[in-house]
């Protein structure tokens, strides 16, 4: 992390420099059970205030069950992190960034970094998520003064 100075030049690229390596990080397991965290609906992960620098991608550890679509992202953007998957394409050891998780191993390159006004969630369309584990792992750093990601 870069840190500040009596330069304010200097403040200026460490700012920008802090923004890029998204020094805030969470880690947010979860399993998908039917009537709760897997059912029909839009399931907050994280309360966003002010502007950040965002980025999101889970790795699961439990093949994901159930014939529902799930994506992640805001009110005004349900995919705009993640796009809608199928959720049993989820599988152990997957990197899920996108609608076709596949790998166990991906570039950084593909973990895009957003700018995120609004609080964070996944939605499951279409049928219940009857199983299966995956943590989302988030990084983000404050644009805003009021900037902040916590659990929700």
């Amino acid at each position: 992390m870069a840190h500040k100075s009596d330069n304010s030049a200097l403040n200026s690229i460490c700012e920008r420099i802090n923004t890029v390596f998204l020094n805030n990080k969470l880690a947010i397991p979860v399993t998908f059970v039917a009537g709760t965290t897997g059912s029909v609906a839009t399931h907050s992960l994280v309360t966003v205030t002010g502007a950040v620098a965002m980025s999101l991608f889970a790795v699961c550890s439990v093949d994901v069950a159930g014939a529902g679509t799930i994506e992640v992202g805001t009110a005004l953007a349900t995919a705009g992190m993640i796009a809608q998957t199928t959720g049993t394409d989820i599988d152990v050891g997957d990197i899920w960034h996108d609608a076709s998780p596949d790998s166990s191993i991906e570039l950084t390159s593909v973990i895009t970094q957003k700018i995120v006004t609004q609080n964070v969630g996944y939605k499951i369309a279409s049928a219940t998520l009857t199983g299966g584990s995956v943590t989302f792992y988030i990084g983000w750093a404050p644009i805003s003064p009021d900037g902040r990601v916590e659990l929700a």
